[in-house]
């Protein structure tokens, strides 16, 4: 079918263009499947931009009074033409794609679900237009669309700054205010290619079109101080005003919280790499002195221009290159960022501080360090809580390898980063104290959590501060998992996993406990009951077998098994001799566990040698001190049985070897032999996961040690809306590695509950990169010992007390100044925005906005004059640079 030449027309003159568009064409195919041709013919007799009566428009198109209102009200019903109000009169007004008529048709939620090309159209057409144009646009954005407005509480108060690059003015302005949903979001969604910022209520209409907004369904007028608080609760999500910018510096018709994810405006710049597109006459500067390189900034920077780097000194000088830009270079398609959305880069090439790299959830550690120096202990822990909803826990028993590669640790001793943040988070055990954020959202929306493990409740926590109705299952009668079954008290205390839990009560998380999904309840019916994702984290709760001769005898018992029942408060009695099998963190948790329950001897036997045993240095040295005996080299070769009873184990000599892939594999010499007597074994090689039922009828596959697979970034399964985490997914690892996985399943399940939202598209794929130790400098530094916390008096071995005591204050002041401070934040100024989101998330006053640029705002009637004045410009700033390259050069 010929296209319609009517519709053709309408296309030609909105888009000031004399190209014959055809049905593959967005300016066609936007108006075809909404506009009559009698709608057309009003339309084509109206001028761009210029308002009309409908008396007047009535007489141009020789229509009657009667038909020519009837038509607009429904063009404007469909976006096509936009209503004003001027002196008490009606008036009507053809607008330009974008922004305008698109926007408009898009806000009509109804209209464009059921005509989705109309969302296609406003996708391309927020950015094929300006192709060629992006390279030669001004700072202040030439009139063509959207820039970014400062937070205004970052603008310096010595700035002379013009009224309209503050958002006070432009509030104060308009008496009329609106509220509408966001129509980049709603494209996305239709488009599926959400990013999980929801399109409700984020665009603010000001002024004129405040009517025409309410009077059409796209948007509730709202009073000034619930649009200061729209405002405010767009900038704690990291969201980037933006103003309309085609009516010059006296009018704009909305405000619009973006981000760079979703928003076509940003879009501009950060696909074609032409910051002047969307940028405002700010650009963000950090002191290094204050700056601890928490990352907070990096994390929520629109335009990818803050980046963590070095602040200590290195023996090579670390150059920071800035981006090049079109103000001065040739530009082309080679130059643009197509995949900006997933190609963030959170440092810079030559590295950041070593504790927040090796951190698996990549803690803001010399962030919270520093505040904790400071003596702001809640905030510090707010800080920590941003990636670690455990910190209590994980004080106790991460296993810490931030210290591991602390850089300090190559002049004397590590910082006690992990004792730092015990001291911190015992405010969680007072309710007095501990730190309950608000919530950031209120989705409202049924979520189910299987397993109440690190996994779990770090997922349950993050859900939570969105607002989700979140549901934690667990099949034991007490809370935590392997934290409160798996774990002796001496290592961590069930007060401290209770009171973590009680944060996520306080904040709507409910809990069941004896409830077994798969077997009391199944999924499926609980997709019935409402919810609708899955996030399955029941850990790896079972013991691996040696597979060898005498294993069932009386006596021989799995270590994981051993320590269940133990926390469960079942009678245990190891007397006589116990031997232990493993070099792990639980193989020493058993042993130091056995020496507690009345065994006259305990002894460890591992395959590995001293040097490469898994277990912690401090764990064994524990366990030395309580008369464990730990023999290495030493593999099990079958279990002596005598009346059905173990009477000992013979072992064999073992040559610990690592494969080329660095996986331990090793070689026995069969011939050499040693038998021990024993009472009692206690068999801790690894854990396994134990499905019960829990898996039938779903659509979730198995790796061969029967860990469920899932895409590594998203923790989604072959089952749509069931994720998995934690050791259930990765086999046996740390808390702290589970917690990070429950934070990354959360953001997965928000995202899979909304349609239209992708679970990969903007997301963070955290990726950090440790600064060259080998290369750094350290001339002056506080010569303080590592400070060690005080232990309680008593004998250890009498009872399941932890005998660890937090550092006190003195001690904490004293650790913390010996922090050598690596990390500082990095500004690119040739492609920040100057959006000042970075300052509201900084508590350390390090990084600021400054005016650098005197961009303004123009009319879209000149902007072609001013995109080819600043051509010219730019024209002659390449050719100066190209001389100075020459002359430099020789």
């Amino acid at each position: 079918m010929a296209p319609r030449e009517k519709i053709v027309a309408l296309a030609q003159k909105v888009a000031r263009s004399r190209k014959k568009f055809t049905e593959e064409d967005p300016e066609y195919y936007a108006l075809e499947c909404v506009v009559t041709d009698e709608q057309a013919d009003v339309a084509l007799k109206m001028k761009i931009r210029v308002p009309v009566s409908p008396g007047n428009l009535s007489r141009e198109c020789g229509k009657s009074l009667e038909d020519t209102e009837r038509i607009l009200r429904e063009l404007l019903q469909i976006g096509v033409v936009e209503a004003t109000r001027e002196h008490g009169e009606l008036e009507y007004t053809l607008p330009v794609f974008v922004p305008g008529i698109m926007e408009f048709m898009v806000m009509n939620v109804g209209q464009v679900e059921k005509f989705p090309q109309i969302a296609r159209a406003f996708e391309r057409l927020s950015l094929q237009p300006l192709k060629g144009a992006t390279p030669m646009i001004p700072v202040g954005g030439g009139g063509l669309g959207m820039h970014v407005i400062p937070v205004e509480e970052a603008i310096p108060a010595e700035s002379k700054t013009a009224s309209y690059e503050q958002l006070s003015f432009w509030l104060k302005k308009y008496d009329d205010i609106a509220v509408g949903d966001c129509s980049c979001r709603i494209t996305r969604r239709l488009m599926g290619e959400g990013c999980g910022h929801l399109e409700k209520d984020m665009c603010i209409v000001l002024g004129d079109l405040v009517e025409f907004a309410v009077s059409t369904g796209r948007a509730r007028r709202i009073t000034y101080d619930e649009c200061l608080a729209i405002l405010k609760k767009a900038e704690d999500n990291g969201l980037v005003h933006q103003i309309t910018n085609i009516d010059g510096p006296d009018k704009i018709f909305g405000i619009c919280n973006c981000c760079r994810c979703s928003c076509f405006g940003l879009r501009t710049s950060q696909f074609f790499n032409t910051p002047n597109t969307s940028r405002s006459n700010f650009v963000a500067k950090v002191n290094d002195a204050n700056c601890v390189a928490c990352g907070q900034c990096v994390e929520y920077c629109p335009a990818n221009a803050v980046k963590l780097g070095q602040k200590i000194a290195s023996k090579t000088p670390i150059v920071q290159l800035e981006t090049i830009l079109p103000d001065d270079h040739e530009w082309s398609e080679g130059m643009w960022n197509p995949n900006y959305r997933d190609s963030k880069v959170n440092v810079v090439p030559t590295g950041t501080a070593p504790c927040k790299v090796n951190c698996p959830a990549h803690i803001a550690v010399q962030g919270y360090v520093k505040l904790a120096a400071l003596g702001r202990y809640k905030e510090a822990l707010e800080l920590i809580r941003k990636e670690n909803p455990l910190p209590a826990v994980c004080g106790r028993i991460c296993n810490r390898r931030c210290e591991f590669e602390c850089t300090r640790g190559d002049i004397d001793q590590p910082i006690a980063i992990d004792d730092i943040k015990k001291f911190i988070a015992d405010l969680e055990l007072d309710p007095a104290t501990r730190f309950v954020p608000e919530k950031m959202h209120d989705y409202g929306k049924r979520i189910a959590i299987v397993g109440s493990g690190p996994a779990g409740l770090s997922c349950a926590y993050y859900l939570a501060l969105d607002g989700y109705d979140v549901t934690v299952f667990e099949k034991e009668s007490r809370l935590g998992g392997m934290l409160t079954l798996g774990i002796p008290s001496f290592r961590l205390e069930k007060d401290v996993i209770e009171a973590e839990i009680d944060i996520l009560k306080e904040l709507g998380v409910k809990f069941k406990t004896e409830v077994e999904v798969g077997r009391q309840v199944t999924i499926p019916e609980l997709r019935t009951e409402g919810f609708e994702g899955f996030y399955i984290a029941i850990g790896a709760q079972g013991g691996r077998k040696l597979g060898l001769e005498g294993e069932g005898a009386q006596g021989v018992l799995s270590g994981v098994e051993f320590l269940r029942n133990i926390n469960q408060g079942v009678p245990v009695d190891m007397g006589g001799k116990v031997v232990v099998i493993g070099g792990g963190n639980v193989a020493v948790d058993v042993a130091r566990a056995a020496v507690r329950t009345s065994a006259s001897s305990v002894a460890m036997y591992c395959l590995e040698s001293a040097g490469e045993m898994p277990a912690s240095a401090d764990e064994l040295e524990e366990a030395v001190e309580e008369g464990i005996a730990i023999h290495h080299g030493w593999g099990p070769k079958r279990i002596i049985v005598e009346d059905g009873a173990v009477k000992g184990v013979e072992f064999k000599k073992c040559t610990a070897v690592f494969d080329a892939d660095g996986r331990f594999a090793p070689q026995y010499r069969e011939e050499e032999t040693l038998t021990v007597q024993a009472d009692r074994v206690l068999v801790s090689i690894g854990q396994s996961v134990i499905w019960g039922d829990l898996l039938v009828g779903l659509s979730v596959d198995l790796d061969r040690n029967g860990t469920a697979k899932a895409d590594g970034l998203t923790y989604q399964t072959r089952e749509a809306d069931v994720f998995v985490g934690g050791d259930a997914c990765t086999g046996p690892k740390f808390a702290i590695d589970a917690i990070a996985a429950g934070k990354q399943a959360a953001i997965s399940l928000h995202r899979k509950v909304w349609p239209g939202q992708s679970l990969t598209i903007g997301r963070d794929r955290r990726v950090y990169t440790m600064l060259d130790k080998g290369s750094v400098v350290v001339d002056d530094y506080d010569h303080t010992p590592r400070q060690k916390p005080a232990r309680r008096p008593g004998d250890a071995k009498a009872g399941f007390r932890d005998q660890r005591c937090s550092f006190t204050e003195e001690q904490l002041k004293k650790e913390t100044e010996r922090c050598l401070g690596c990390g500082v934040t990095i500004v690119d100024q040739n492609v920040c925005l100057g959006c000042g989101v970075c300052t509201t998330k900084c508590r350390f006053d390090a990084i600021t906005l400054e005016k650098k640029f005197d961009g303004k705002m123009v009319a879209i009637e000149n902007a072609v004059e001013t995109v080819m004045t600043y051509a010219v410009e730019r024209q002659q700033k390449i050719a100066e640079r190209l001389e100075r390259e020459r002359a430099e050069n020789g």
